[in-house]
């Protein structure tokens, strides 16, 4: 199963991130309602971030990263503190390889930006798989009870992150 990874840049790839991430939504299982769900998923897109589709060898979306920079408890005037929206691969992509291969490339990508970024937060459902992976990588840093399920936000310091991601075989990706 060969995957590779594209930086959407152009407003056509920005349509296949949101249109693969819509017709997905089911699967994504956000604990939010439908509205503040596209309000994460399309952020990227809509504040002129960066997201990532992971492609198949067919070149078909097999999955997708998205994510911003800034809080909004400091109007996005943090920019050094990175906010993964989504991270999402097909069902019968998701492995740990290909996790790894999109966290190495993701880590990479950040490392090269002109402007530093120095901490990586995320919302992830209060699942116990999703706890237990997310754990090893960040430090849970606050527990918030919604309408739709609990959630955590995990927090972790970006050069750890990159060291971390770097130390297993990888590939250069820039």
């Amino acid at each position: 199963m060969s995957c590779y990874f594209t930086i959407c840049s152009t407003a056509k790839s920005q349509e296949i991130y949101m249109q693969f991430l819509l017709e997905n939504y089911d699967a994504l299982n956000l604990p939010y309602s439908f509205p503040v769900a596209l309000s994460y998923i399309s952020s990227p897109v809509l504040m002129g971030e960066e997201c990532i589709l992971i492609r198949d060898s067919n070149d078909e979306a097999a999955g997708a990263l998205g994510f911003i920079r800034g809080t909004g408890a400091q109007s996005y005037e943090d920019q050094h503190i990175l906010q993964i929206q989504t991270v999402f691969l097909k069902e019968h992509f998701r492995s740990s390889r290909l996790f790894l291969q999109a966290s190495q490339f993701l880590a990479q990508h950040l490392a090269q930006l002109k402007h530093p970024v120095t901490e990586l937060r995320f919302w992830i459902p209060a699942q116990p798989r999703l706890q237990r992976l997310c754990g090893k990588l960040a430090q849970k840093t606050a527990i918030q009870e919604t309408v739709h399920g609990i959630i955590e936000e995990y927090r972790m310091d970006f050069a750890d992150w990159h060291a971390s991601m770097q130390k297993y075989p990888h590939e250069l990706y820039f």
